[in-house]
Parts: structure tokens; sequence; C-alpha cells
């Protein structure tokens, strides 16, 4: 009997030898044949499941676009510990925080969707209209999250929820590029998300510590002057 082929996953498979390949050794380089050398499969059968290198690199970033979803996806679903729901500053901060290169496979997307991003601005036939369609529902997810936060009172209501929606993903785009360009630290650029994130959330802002205050003096060590406190002669 035939062993039957699980059509979507031997596209995962082919799509991620491309994603390896970029991340390492360039668009440039992921010719359809070295993509075939690193899945492991024929030439023939690269192309019997993507007609040219230009479908099989949109699909590969389609692919890598809804990775970096799940992940996200899991992280602010950890962050909300207890298993309930998580607030909107932990989505919000968890979706931020994924779009920094922070690990191997975070800074391989980065690294692959800016090859695509750059290679698409000048070839018409690498369509970029799906890549900006995910990045359009990232947006609408804060903006979403941030209007919840409003209905509870954790935001104030003179925010825009669109326009800092916009802003913090825009934003989150740019610490990433100054990452990988070796411009700012992961911790700077996390550091930066905080920053944002207290002015939008004050209520969860950690409140500032206070210095210890000194006891007022009571008694005879309140009619001591400074002379008194100093060793007498004789």
């Amino acid at each position: 009997m035939p062993k039957r082929v699980d059509h979507e996953e031997r596209r995962r498979q082919i799509a991620d030898a491309l994603l390896r390949t970029a991340a390492t050794r360039g668009l440039h380089a992921a010719g359809m044949r070295e993509v075939a050398a690193e899945a492991g499969v024929s030439l023939r059968l690269v192309q019997y499941y993507f007609g040219s290198k230009e479908e099989l690199l949109l699909a590969a970033m389609q692919y890598l676009a809804a990775r970096f979803s799940a992940r996200a996806v899991a992280r602010f679903r950890e962050a909300s510990g207890s298993g309930g729901p998580a607030s909107p500053r932990d989505v919000i901060a968890a979706i931020l925080a994924e779009g920094l290169p922070a690990d191997d496979e975070r800074r391989a997307f980065y690294v692959v969707y800016t090859a695509y991003l750059a290679l698409s601005l000048t070839d018409p036939a690498l369509a970029i209209t799906p890549l900006v369609k995910n990045s359009s529902t990232v947006i609408d997810v804060v903006a979403a999250q941030l209007r919840a936060a409003q209905a509870a009172g954790d935001t104030p209501v003179r925010l825009d929820p669109g326009l800092e929606a916009f802003s913090l993903v825009a934003m989150s785009a740019g610490l990433a590029t100054s990452v990988l360009a070796g411009q700012s630290s992961v911790g700077q650029a996390q550091a930066v998300i905080d920053y944002h994130l207290d002015r939008l959330f004050p209520a969860s802002r950690p409140a500032p510590r206070r210095a210890p205050t000194k006891a007022p003096a009571t008694g005879r060590q309140a009619a001591q002057g400074p002379g008194d406190l100093l060793p007498r002669s004789g």
C-alpha cells in the first residue's frame, strides 16, 4: 500500500529549508537547488510544490509570519500565569517583546524578513501585501487591547488606541532593526518598550521607592545641639 504524503507538511519542510538557508547565507543564496539540498529532497519535488523561487519565497515568509504569531500567543498565555485571561498590558508586552531578535529563531525571522522586504522594493514578483496584512492584524490586536484597557480604566481615555497601536508596532520594528545592526542591545530595546507601556498603563507602573525617613528626635536628643554631640574634654 503506497504511503500517504502529507502535502502541507512537505511544503512546510521545504519552506523551512529556505528559511534556514536564507538566515545563514542570505536570500541571494537560497536558490531552488540549494533549498532542495537543505531539505533533503529532489529539485523536481521542490518545483512540484513551488512553481518558482518567488512563489517559494512568499510561502516561506507567510509560514515564518505564522510562526511569529504563534510564539506571541504562547508568550502572553504564559504571561497570564494562573491560566486566566492575560491583562491587556501583558498581551501587548508579549507581542512587542516577541518582535525583538532576542534568540536565534527571532533573529532569523528579522534577517529574512528585512532581506525579503528589500528585494520586494525592486522586484514586482515578490508580493509584500500578505506580510503587510499580517502587520495590520497585529496593530488591530494591540488597538483592541488598548480599548479594553480604557474600558477598565487602566489606560487614559484621551489616548487614541489606533494611533498608539500603530506607534507601538512601528517602534518595535525599529528597535528590532537597531538590535540587528548592533546599535542597541536587547535590554536597551526592552527598556524603551517598558517606558512606553508605563506611559500607557500608569496604574500598573511600579511605585518609586522612597528614601527612608529619619524618626524625629525626642526628649534629651531634641534638646541637644550639634555641639552637644561632640566628646567633652576633661
